[in-house]
């Protein structure tokens, strides 16, 4: 996903750049939508509409696939780039052009937050997790997704001797790893990282799961889908939390 943090200006040229991938898998996209759909819960006739805001929403794809799991609420867009939101408009009826260290949204607005494959993008995830923090009402959910950084191969790899998938060296090309795309990744979490983290920016973790990763080789995948059975060792870390 594209990062809405206000990046240096190589940085900018690099995520405007519509070769830039701004999606994500679907399977994970899936996985992240049930377990919103499942904390959320079903919308009364006489209950509130809802407000889920997808931060650094990329193309919307991911927001339009949560869209049929929860219906009744209202799914609002946010990114930084232009070029993004331009083909998010598209899937998602609301979007705003926001930067993440000041998201344009009041306090305590937001019901939900999806934050999918945009934390390893990011220069200051510290003050991403605060702003986040801060539209959050009390007790509202955090939906984090990022790639894992111990997933099953990559510890085959390090023992090898070759650079880790997901970790980048350069915006400009692959070196040492496996691949063809640069994604832009600054950042990567083990599954230990990422819970003690969240928590220690003022959530509460309430479950961490796994999802399969679309760059898997065709071979391998029954083997990456066993993996997401245990979080530790699974290509996606899908993280649910709640503001504290």
């Amino acid at each position: 996903m594209t990062t809405t943090t206000p990046p240096r200006p190589e940085l900018r040229d690099f995520y405007e750049n519509p070769a830039v991938p701004v999606a994500s898998g679907t399977p994970r996209t899936l996985r992240q939508a049930r377990l919103l759909a499942a904390a959320l819960g079903a919308p009364t006739p006489a209950g509130r509409t809802r407000t889920i805001v997808d931060i650094g929403c990329g193309d919307g794809t991911a927001a339009a696939t949560t869209a049929p799991f929860v219906p009744g609420h209202r799914i609002i867009g946010v990114d930084w780039s232009q070029d993004a939101l331009k083909r998010a408009r598209t899937r998602v009826p609301y979007t705003l052009r926001g930067e993440l260290n000041c998201l344009p949204l009041r306090d305590g607005s937001a019901d939900a937050v999806l934050f999918s494959e945009v934390i390893e993008h990011l220069v200051d995830p510290d003050a991403a997790l605060d702003e986040i923090r801060r539209v959050l009402r009390p007790g509202g959910h955090l939906m984090l997704s990022t790639p894992n950084l111990a997933a099953w191969y990559n510890r085959a790899l390090l023992l090898a001797g070759v650079q880790p998938v997901f970790s980048e060296v350069s915006l400009r090309a692959i070196h040492g790893r496996p691949g063809r795309e640069v994604v832009g990744h600054l950042r990567l979490y083990t599954a230990r990282a990422l819970r003690e983290y969240v928590t220690a920016a003022g959530f509460e973790v309430v479950r961490l799961k796994g999802a399969p990763f679309h760059g898997v080789p065709r071979p391998l995948r029954p083997l990456d889908r066993l993996a997401c059975s245990r979080a530790p060792l699974a290509s996606i870390l899908l993280l649910h939390a709640r503001r504290t």
